[in-house]
């Protein structure tokens, strides 16, 4: 696999404006769906006191992943905090299926409770879409600045009115584009047939530059790739590990187009039913789930590069 950048400028001049476009398209277009609104406890109707209660988390990333490892920190915390009141169940790797259905039943309280998730909660509030805008988070610091002022207030706001509580939050690193096809400028991005997620902001930032997006479940990427369904796709680093992309793909494109981060939502009706002393342990045990590891996607990319790939690489540029 090679190695090739595509100038941050290059990228902007064709994405900042139809992204921003998009956005503002978004706020005022498709209609928001809400959360059913008769309450529920997570999995489980009880009463407080001594009543037990299961909460089942759904995720797509790979054991191995941090994101995972946090949701088995928060299951041995909440479990063993709750004096066994809480039961937490995991599901990794889309076995529920992939994150907007994930989402749905969610929402409607219909089995799932806690998940992974940002930008494509854009579909419920669509101001939830500037989470995708490409480079508009230019650091980690930058985005830690945004998590914990003001604006992150204002996103967390956003998200509870879609029907999610936002217990924590993980910070992804850059994420990069894999290619069959060699990418060097944007005009070779012309109708490259790439994965994306199902978030409207993304797949039009896609579509800006020429590609032919194509939103599909996680778990189906590696076929699709191995197959030649789709030429491309687009994830951290970390994330291009795990699912192993590298062994179907010859290229990574360092462009670097998006720094975003995912919530560690959960059902806000779901949350709600619990008694107050089990929602403040759900908090902690989602304080201690985020402070669980620094994720590989955080490290310097050259850094991640070489732990990653391990001298499988032939590294043409690394930042």
């Amino acid at each position: 696999m090679r190695i090739h950048k595509i100038s941050r400028r290059n990228f902007m001049q064709i994405t900042g404006i139809s992204a921003l476009a998009m956005g503002l398209a978004a706020c005022g277009g498709s209609s928001s769906s809400t959360a059913a609104s008769s309450p529920a406890s997570p999995a489980a109707s009880a009463a407080a006191g001594n009543a037990s209660y299961k909460i089942t988390i759904a995720h797509q990333q790979d054991e191995t992943d941090s994101m995972h490892l946090g949701a088995v920190e928060f299951q041995k915390y909440v479990q063993e905090k709750s004096n066994g009141q809480i039961e937490v169940e995991i599901f990794p790797n889309g076995q529920l299926g992939p994150e907007v259905d994930i989402i749905q039943s969610i929402l409607s309280q219909g089995g799932c409770d806690i998940t992974f998730t940002g930008e494509t909660m854009q579909t419920y509030e669509p101001d939830l879409g500037m989470i995708g805008m490409p480079y508009l988070i230019q650091s980690d610091e930058h985005m830690d600045k945004v998590l914990n002022g003001e604006v992150g207030q204002e996103l967390e706001d956003l998200m509870e009115a879609a029907g999610m509580k936002c217990l924590a939050y993980y910070t992804r690193g850059p994420r990069y584009i894999t290619s069959n096809r060699k990418i060097t400028c944007v005009a070779d991005c012309n109708n490259l047939v790439i994965r994306t997620r199902a978030a409207a902001m993304t797949v039009a930032a896609f579509e800006a530059l020429g590609a032919k997006p194509t939103p599909m479940a996680l778990a189906e990427v590696f076929t699709s790739l191995q197959q030649g369904t789709i030429e491309a796709q687009e994830n951290p680093l970390a994330m291009i590990y795990t699912k192993s992309f590298f062994e179907v793909q010859k290229y990574l494109i360092l462009t670097a187009h998006l720094r975003a981060w995912v919530y560690v939502a959960m059902g806000k009706a779901q949350f709600d039913a619990l008694p107050a002393e089990l929602q403040q342990v759900v908090m902690d045990g989602a304080a201690a789930a985020q402070a669980a590891g620094e994720p590989l996607d955080t490290k310097p990319v050259s850094m991640a590069i070489d732990e990653v790939y391990d001298g499988r690489l032939q590294v043409v540029h690394k930042e």
